[in-house]
């Protein structure tokens, strides 16, 4: 959803591409407090719903220096100069990576004699730095079919009752084989070196532009900034995956804790009757709220400083702007102006909902 020109949203009442009436009327839609910030009449974010069965590519997005690079030199394959910091926003039961573990707890993993040998070791105590985790990634990678499949039954024999915090390695790896193959390197760098986030609806995580990750099932609210630049090398077909040196080049090797990827609602200030949060990621180009109402429930939001798109994702609600009313239901998608107060009433199945927005003063 949104204006970037892979998939353009269309005004439903005209069919017109949504950037071509941006572009018709800047000041009144987009705002000349974000034209100003960013340069441009384009929407900054991009928002997008996933529904994922299947895990998604082992990836990374480039930062916005190396996807300037990309672009001028491969503008087929990378499309935009931007960096491509997101937010995933939670609508069921969602499994992630999420970049690294602690350095502790992918050194008690490197213990087990069969991963030794990607830390360039085959006895005595392996200890982990950030370099050698980066190493031990492009290791992984680099290696042949063999090992991998050599590495994956090592890892399914595992039993369960030693492995601690690491418990779900031996049934995550087998249904990831079953979704992929044995020999896909993406679980090998997944289970050993990436935090396994399991998340309930209203949890969000941030992944910061040159943060690996990887998608593994759930129904989600996707937002990022204006690219669609990505790497893969793992979770897709040999022919699909990028090259290892530019992958490993653009991964930022800083193992933290799974909680530090947690992005937490916060109150909103222009919430009347406090039935809308907030999610604030470490970034200028948008940020989220989501409301919840109960049927029957009211609220009514304070104008935002920049446009936004809407999206219901579950019931229904009357929509209030400047008196005039609009069908609000689940699918539905609007885009909103600038300064616009909006009253929602929800319908007897209550409302769920997310909008991306951009404000014009920089945070």
């Amino acid at each position: 959803m949104g204006t970037y020109p892979d998939l353009p949203s269309y005004v439903a009442d005209t069919g017109e591409n949504l950037q071509d009436v941006l572009d018709r009327y800047p000041q009144q839609l987009i705002g000349d407090d974000v034209t100003s910030k960013f340069g441009h009449t384009k929407l900054p974010y991009l928002p997008k719903i996933l529904s994922i069965s299947k895990a998604l590519p082992l990836q990374v997005h480039p930062n916005k220096a190396l996807a300037s690079k990309l672009h001028k030199e491969n503008p087929d394959d990378f499309t935009d100069p931007n960096h491509k910091p997101e937010i995933a926003l939670a609508l069921s039961d969602f499994e992630a990576f999420c970049g690294f573990k602690r350095l502790g707890e992918i050194e008690a993993l490197l213990q087990i004699p069969a991963l030794k040998r990607f830390a360039s070791s085959t006895d005595g105590a392996v200890t982990v730095s950030d370099s050698l985790v980066k190493k031990i990634v492009r290791n992984m990678l680099e290696a042949d079919d063999e090992t991998i499949k050599d590495t994956y039954k090592t890892l399914v024999s595992l039993p369960e009752a030693d492995m601690g915090v690491a418990a779900y390695i031996p049934k995550l790896a087998k249904r990831l084989a079953e979704q992929y193959d044995e020999s896909d390197p993406g679980t090998l760098v997944a289970l050993v070196l990436m935090n396994y986030l399991k998340l309930k609806a209203g949890d969000g995580i941030y992944i910061p532009a040159d943060g690996i990750h990887a998608y593994l099932s759930g129904d989600i609210v996707e937002c990022m900034a204006r690219s669609n630049n990505v790497l893969n090398t793992g979770f897709c077909p040999k022919a699909e995956r990028n090259n290892v040196d530019l992958f490993c080049s653009t991964l930022s090797f800083s193992p933290h804790s799974a909680d530090e990827s947690i992005l937490r609602p916060e109150s909103f200030q222009r919430s009347q009757f406090g039935k809308t949060v907030k999610y604030a990621p470490p970034m200028s180009e948008f940020d989220m709220l989501q409301t919840d109402l109960q049927a029957g429930e009211n609220e009514v939001l304070g104008a935002l400083g920049g446009p936004a798109i809407l999206i219901a994702t579950k019931g229904s609600a009357e929509m209030t702007i400047k008196g005039k009313k609009f069908d609000l239901k689940e699918g539905y998608i609007y885009f909103v102006a600038p300064k616009q107060e909006i009253e929602f009433s929800a319908g007897v199945e209550g409302l769920l909902m997310q909008i991306a927005f951009v404000e014009g003063s920089t945070r």
